[in-house]
C-alpha cells in the first residue's frame, strides 16, 4: 500500500474511534459499525489475509472500549 492510502485508513480508523468512543460512554459497546470498520482496516493493514476475522473483531472491540495498550 502507498503511504496514502496508510495515511487514509489511519484518519479513517482515528475517526471511527472517536465515534466510537463517544457513543460507548451511553452503552456497555462500541457501536458494531464502528468495530466492524477498525477490524476491516486491521485486516487490510496486515495484508488482507483471511481467516482472523474473529482476531481483528476483538482486538477492535477491545480497542475502541480502551482495553488495549
Amino acid at each position: 500500500m502507498s503511504q496514502v492510502q496508510n495515511q487514509k485508513i489511519a484518519d479513517t480508523q482515528q475517526s471511527a474511534t472517536v465515534v466510537a468512543l463517544k457513543q460507548s460512554k451511553t452503552g456497555l459497546r462500541p457501536p458494531a459499525e464502528a468495530v466492524a470498520k477498525k477490524a476491516y482496516f486491521s485486516y487490510l493493514n496486515e495484508g488482507a489475509v483471511p481467516g482472523q476475522d474473529v482476531r481483528h473483531w476483538l482486538e477492535a472491540e477491545a480497542h475502541l472500549l480502551g482495553n488495549c495498550a
